[in-house]
């Protein structure tokens, strides 16, 4: 090796180990799962099996929801696993809710059904793009996550099939609540991330009795439940926010208060 060769060689790694080219297969794989079900979703829709394109949503979450933890518990966090989650997650929970929606739904309405399910979609890419660019917070979302808007939209094209509704009856409806879950999305409502749960740590018997309910009811009604438990979920943002702001209001009346006292 030549002086040039080694003065090049400190230069570009002035540790002296040699890059990782590669990438780690777990997390990435179970990301690779979740952009599969997301597209299979779609393909499912396209042929009419909305139940299922439903439920493969779900499965699409819970392997979203694992890479994430398998990177963190074995320590293989990249920026590539980062960037290929994302557009996984574009794929799963933005463009597969929106047309499995329209397909069942919206498309009934026309230009105004399309522009929705677009309105969803692009939100999706909003908040993703957001979440990417920005300081994350561990304990709270800045903005509704978009798995929790795929959930609530799944649930509901689930319960659609189950008990048979017609598409066209619900279209109006459906398509003002896709806009308002868009503007959860993109709006800057905080949500509790859960990420400050340690499922590592002791909890109270009542919490492990309470987790077994749960999930038996959603065994017993998954679509019911799921709608349910997304539903509360989504509603916990703006309440928490009110009461915030009235927490605040408070504080700054009792301060102003002092001052003239």
């Amino acid at each position: 090796m030549s002086i040039d060769q080694e003065q090049q060689f400190d230069l570009d790694e002035p540790s002296g180990k040699i890059p990782q080219r590669g990438i780690y297969l777990l997390p990435n794989l179970l990301t690779t799962a979740a952009l599969f079900a997301g597209f299979y979703s779609i393909v499912a829709a396209m042929k009419g099996h909305f139940e299922t394109s439903a439920v493969v949503i779900f499965i699409a979450m819970i392997a979203d929801g694992l890479d994430g933890r398998v990177a963190r518990l074995t320590n293989t966090q990249t920026a590539f696993g980062a960037q290929y989650d994302s557009l996984s997650d574009m794929v799963a929970f933005g463009i597969a809710p929106a047309l499995i929606l329209y397909s069942w739904s919206l498309s009934h309405l026309g230009k105004l059904g399309w522009l929705a399910a677009f309105l969803y979609a692009a939100a999706t890419a909003l908040r993703l793009a957001r979440f990417n660019t920005q300081s994350n917070d561990k304990q709270y979302f800045q903005g509704l996550p978009c798995p929790s808007a795929a959930g609530i939209i799944a649930s509901i094209i689930w319960m659609g099939s189950v008990y048979e509704i017609d598409g066209v009856t619900v279209a109006i409806p459906f398509a003002v609540f896709t806009i308002i879950i868009a503007a959860l999305m993109v709006s800057t409502i905080r949500y509790s991330s859960f990420k400050s749960v340690d499922f590592k740590g002791k909890v109270p018997f009542f919490t492990v009795v309470l987790t077994v309910f749960i999930i038996a009811a959603i065994a017993l009604e998954p679509a019911e439940m799921l709608f349910a438990v997304f539903l509360i979920y989504i509603v916990s943002g703006p309440l928490s926010t009110l009461w915030q702001l009235r927490k605040m209001r408070k504080q700054r009346l009792s301060e102003s208060k002092g001052v003239k006292k």
